[in-house]
């Protein structure tokens, strides 16, 4: 009876050794990895670090990456994969057939989406907009040219779904939104017209309208008429406009890895990132008398104010 209570006790001790063994293992180990696959036509050096950067930042995770040649038809991807699209021809290759995991798009523009969704949003696909929000460069404008209430705006014929959600965000921002079609860039009518009714030009992320062919013309038309061009996009300041709202990859990053966190399930179907920075261009400040634009400053004031309820 004894050497029986003795078996018992010590199989007792080993069996609670190893639970507790099992759970300091479980407790180490990451609560769940996930295999996350990135893809884009283009493999360049650009590409490849943006994939060690999340690898880096996700080490519980398998993150890889495979160039779009290589992949197989979206539907024989495993469902447990978490697809991160980099490019345009990597959305055109998912939207093929409507199997497949659940996709993050990056670098797609409001107007691409339009093109190639319509007002429909896709079920497991969510958009992760490269444009600057509508409602923070209106707030940018706001806060750094707070004598201009006419907002002038270009638009041509595929941009022009935006703007009654620009001249909604107008509205309750005490700002007024001109609209001015311009369906043929080789007439400046169009302009001209527009800036004799504005007192600042806000650019859509058009390419049509705003690309190097057409960059010259704005620019040296709105420094003719003192009239600050704000975008559409970082690269616009460079050329020339005066300040824009705008994300980088560490944004970006971080925007990744808060919704990977989540189950896709979760996810929206689309999202502007949250993190965010201002650049301005001071040349293009001191040529239209304009006080240099305080990037950091800027940028924290735009950031409290998307926080308040």
């Amino acid at each position: 009876m004894g050497d029986s209570s003795r078996m018992t006790g010590v199989l007792i001790t080993r069996l609670w050794r190893r639970a507790v063994l099992l759970a300091c293992l479980l407790l180490a180990a990451p609560a769940w990895s996930a295999d996350i696959l990135l893809t884009a036509a283009e493999d360049g050096a650009g590409v490849q670090a943006f994939a060690q950067a999340l690898a880096q930042q996700r080490p519980e995770d398998r993150v890889t990456f495979t160039a779009l040649k290589d992949m197989p038809a979206p539907g024989r991807l495993p469902a447990t994969t978490r697809l991160i699209l980099l490019d345009l021809p990597g959305l055109d290759w998912r939207l093929q057939e409507p199997q497949g995991p659940p996709t993050l798009v990056l670098r797609i523009s409001r107007l691409q989406a339009h093109q190639r969704l319509g007002s429909m949003p896709h079920p497991r696909i969510s958009l992760l907009w490269s444009d600057p929000p509508l409602d923070r460069q209106l707030r940018l404008i706001a806060g750094i040219l707070p004598q201009a209430r006419r907002i002038g705006v270009l638009y041509g014929a595929d941009s022009e779904f935006l703007l009654p959600e620009l001249k909604q965000h107008s509205t309750s921002l005490g700002l007024e939104i001109v609209p001015q079609l311009w369906d043929n860039i080789n007439d400046s009518r169009p302009l001209q017209n527009l800036f004799r009714n504005s007192d600042v030009l806000l650019g859509l992320d058009d390419p049509q309208l705003y690309n190097p062919k057409t960059a010259k013309n704005l620019l040296l038309s709105s420094y003719a008429q003192q009239l600050p061009l704000i975008g559409p996009n970082a690269g616009f300041v460079r050329a020339g406009s005066l300040a824009s709202t705008y994300s980088d990859q560490a944004d970006w990053l971080a925007v990744l890895d808060r919704l990977l966190d989540h189950s896709p399930a979760n996810w929206p179907r689309s999202l502007y990132p949250d993190r965010f920075k201002v650049v301005g261009n001071p040349q293009v400040a001191r040529s239209l008398g304009i006080e240099q634009v305080d990037e950091a400053s800027v940028a924290t004031r735009l950031a409290e104010g998307e926080k308040r309820p």
